[in-house]
């Protein structure tokens, strides 16, 4: 990418950052449209059959989830990947299917194919159907394509299968006429046919501006790839006016998707795509475990598609697979299975099976697990639960043994009182007071539901209940180093120097910790729980019933900017309710209270005079909670 691309490029994301308005709105804006009010679960077909997708095969595995009684586990959506068009038919633009792959697609007449015959087939079954498209002109396997060579065939015009110029008609057809539930959309086609790209030259495609550039996380124009998925979510709610849809957003990271994707669609894909590998695992699982305010009933963080069933999470990996699925539950990613469930062995079979496990991430209240140990070889992860429960995850990264103690201040449960914690592998029942230790053997996560009483007795810290707090901004304006580090995925190769890092997060809004990941403290005094941001943010929460909001609010010790003093107000319903003297660099927090008795939305607002700086200032809202 040239270095007036590159300007260009940041420019337009600092230019929709600024556009931010951080005036209170009474109303949530996080997305709720579709059906995903907890996380999906299902099947999609790319790790096993790549392109080379067949009916029998998609039905094969739908059986399958029926006769190993996955789908009464709640294993409900079979999803097709790329490779099942044919062509776009010319003139009229109507999509056209591989029958020879399926062969109850040919239906003839003016449709020519239809995949409704294939969509009613899996309904029978009491199951959901997947489809996947591309948001450009072409797909992911036309610019990567796969050994097999399933490929769209005919023209140049013919062959671009992709949304781009047909979102309206692709969509009614999808979901409306052929009767699909859930669709995918990649972003390959918005990235890999610009007008010098060898695809292009050759005259194979025809040229599409990009709108995401290379392999660079933080190269796009973030207004239009994110007006393109709102269209594309515009048109799921007329094609599907019941709601009864889920979209799946997959841009990889890219695009500031972590700022918008939470607005408009169902789950939205955290990083380049995992592989059968510890190590992709663990970065994987890193683009979604810090963003736990970036997650909601309605709309999910997905570190992609689970790889249980092979490689280094297949029957000769037990203790990886554990692990693989016990952090995409507490994390609340969607759980869709990626091999071939048909020759499942029985213990991989056991593990996404766990009924207690599955509970944890299809729970009501939509917490996602909050980091509450962080360091390089263990750490442990809390998720409070519908009624009160939490759910605790103490994983091992490393290659060794570990000791590790487990906290009632960790999983803010009341250090005077017993708690019970149940192995949900094991089932086996331990009661503690205080704390407990644990030997956790390498690269092995124990999971449990702890109950006790709460260490805030009379109501629940912000921090507590992510799923209730949408950052509608989150007062980033220009990107910074971050905790987590994103890299592209090699690919199997090692060709060229290697996939450096790239900052991803910016800063995004943290329960317990500063956007950058280190200990809330303001003017000398620390914090174990409450909000981390940005000046210039606004932070809608869902009252659960509460009477009162709380929190100390002040600058934060650790921002890098300290000339400016940052005013704290807390709105209901679009009203103002409280409000700080202007709190400078230095200064001890304000205690800040308001009455929210009646209120649903509370708004949260940190703003600092005069235009945003290269160093954002970091604001801290500790111990902020709500009580009754």
């Amino acid at each position: 990418m040239n270095g007036r691309l590159c300007a260009l490029t940041f420019a337009l994301l600092a230019s929709t950052a600024f556009a931010a308005d951080l005036t209170p709105t009474g109303h949530w804006s996080g997305n709720t449209s579709g059906a995903a009010m907890t996380p999906p679960m299902g099947w999609s077909s790319w790790n096993t059959f790549a392109t080379n997708i067949s009916e029998e095969r998609v039905l094969g595995v739908a059986a399958a989830l029926k006769s190993t009684g996955l789908a009464a586990k709640g294993y409900r959506y079979v999803n097709m990947d790329d490779g099942w068009w044919a062509k776009r038919r010319m003139p009229d633009g109507r999509m056209q299917i591989r029958a020879d792959q399926f062969p109850s697609a040919a239906i003839g007449g003016a449709e020519g194919t239809s995949f409704k015959p294939f969509t009613d087939k899996i309904h029978a079954m009491g199951l959901k159907a997947g489809i996947y498209s591309d948001l450009g002109r072409n797909s992911c396997s036309q610019a990567y394509p796969s050994p097999d060579g399933f490929l769209p065939k005919g023209t140049v015009e013919e062959r671009e299968i992709g949304l781009y110029g047909h979102i309206r008609q692709d969509i009614t057809t999808y979901m409306h006429d052929w009767g699909f539930d859930y669709i995918k959309i990649d972003g390959c086609g918005l990235r890999d046919y610009g007008p010098n790209n060898p695809r292009v030259t050759s005259g194979n495609f025809r040229a599409l501006d990009p709108l995401i550039y290379g392999w660079n996380i933080n190269a796009a124009n973030v207004a239009g790839v994110s007006g393109l998925y709102s269209e594309v979510g515009e048109a799921l709610k007329t094609a599907k006016p019941n709601g009864d849809f889920l979209f799946s957003i997959c841009v990889w990271g890219a695009a500031d998707v972590r700022s918008w994707a939470k607005d408009v669609g169902n789950i939205s894909r955290t990083s380049d795509d995992l592989g059968p590998i510890w190590a992709r695992m663990l970065h994987n699982f890193d683009s979604a475990s810090r963003r736990a305010f970036y997650a909601h009933p309605g709309s999910w963080n997905d570190p992609d598609m689970l790889y249980v069933g092979y490689g280094e999470f297949d029957e000769n990996h037990i203790t990886e697979a554990q692990s693989h699925f016990a952090l995409w539950a507490i994390t609340n990613a969607p759980l869709i299975l990626g091999n071939d469930v048909s020759k499942m062995p029985k213990p991989l079979l056991d593990i996404v099976s766990n009924q207690d496990i599955i509970a944890i991430n299809q729970d009501k209240e939509g917490n996602q697990a909050v980091l509450a140990y962080d360091a390089d070889n263990v750490q442990i992860f809390v998720k409070t639960l519908a009624g009160g429960k939490k759910a605790v995850a103490i994983f091992n990264r490393g290659v060794a043994p570990a000791e590790v103690d487990l906290t009632a201040q960790q999983m803010k449960l009341a250090e005077d009182g017993d708690i019970t914690l149940t192995n949900l592998w094991t089932k086996q029942q331990t009661k503690i007071k205080k704390e407990t230790k644990f030997q956790v053997a390498p690269r092995q996560t124990l999971i449990f539901t702890a109950e006790g009483a709460h260490q805030l007795k009379n109501g629940t810290y912000l921090s507590e209940m992510p799923g209730r707090v949408n950052p509608a901004v989150d007062g980033i304006t220009t990107r910074q180093a971050d905790p987590y580090i994103f890299r592209f995925q090699t690919w199997g190769s090692t060709r060229g120097n290697g996939a450096h890092p790239q900052y991803a997060g910016w800063g995004g809004a943290q329960a317990d910790y500063t956007p950058f990941g280190q200990t809330m403290a303001v003017g000398g005094k620390f914090y174990e729980t409450g909000v981390g941001v940005l000046a210039n943010s606004r932070l809608e929460v869902r009252n659960n019933g509460a009477t009162t909001f709380s929190a100390d609010v002040g600058v934060d010790d650790s921002t890098l900017d300290t000339s400016r003093p940052v005013t704290f107000a807390v709105y209901g319903d679009g009203k103002l309710l409280a409000k700080s003297a202007p709190k400078a660099y230095g200064e001890k927090a304000e205690p800040l209270t308001a009455a929210v008795k009646g209120v649903k939305i509370i708004e949260l607002v940190a703003s600092n005079a005069g235009a945003a700086n290269v160093q954002p200032t970091v604001v801290t809202w500790g111990n902020a909670a709500l009580t009754k």
